[in-house]
């Protein structure tokens, strides 16, 4: 059994052998065993359950998901609601601030932010610290962080073209983004 975390409704791969009684956090539905709560699904001893995972608050080297919510020439701001790959509760999410100075790791004054994100992309970031009061000090500055979905002006899906660009599947146009190694790669 693998340590991945499941959501709601996925379906749990079952080892070859006999069924395993299910426990908390799993229900049976279409003769397919599916998970009820977000977690990770684990044996103990004939019962396969799922232990919740809870959501905690990010922590520096926590790496986040959040979406572009506000743009200066200084700043992005995001509202991050995932932390460690855990979702956070629906109207429980943290903020966040990607520094002009914390886009990338060379050629910090070149960065624009304006370049770089736009409000509505998915960024996939690194907490460095708690900023002030409000919000969390979080960084792209390495190759796998960075935008990992957006939009263009089209309203069509992009996909990365470089590490400084993204291709509109719908019209073809180019448009400045600090994309995200995919993952895998």
């Amino acid at each position: 059994m693998s340590s991945d975390i499941v959501l709601p409704g996925q379906p749990i791969p079952l080892p070859r052998g006999p069924l395993p009684q299910l426990g908390g956090g799993l229900y049976c539905r279409d003769g397919a065993v599916r998970a009820s709560l977000v977690g990770v699904p684990h044996h103990s001893g004939s019962t396969l359950e799922i232990r919740r995972t809870r959501p905690h608050p990010p922590a520096p080297n926590s790496v986040v998901l959040g979406s572009v919510t506000r743009l200066s020439p200084l700043q992005a701001v995001l509202s991050i609601t995932v932390v460690d790959g855990v979702p956070l509760p629906a109207g429980e999410e943290f903020t966040g601030v990607i520094r002009v100075q914390d886009v990338r790791a060379t050629e910090k004054d070149k960065v624009k932010i304006a370049d770089c994100f736009r409000g509505g992309d998915v960024v996939r970031g690194l907490v460095l610290s708690l900023g002030d009061a409000r919000s969390y000090y979080v960084t792209t500055a390495r190759n796998d962080l960075g935008v990992i979905f957006a939009t263009s002006e089209a309203g069509a899906t992009m996909e990365p073209v470089s590490w400084q660009e993204m291709r509109c599947t719908k019209t073809g146009r180019i448009e400045k983004r600090k994309c995200a190694k995919p993952e895998g790669m």
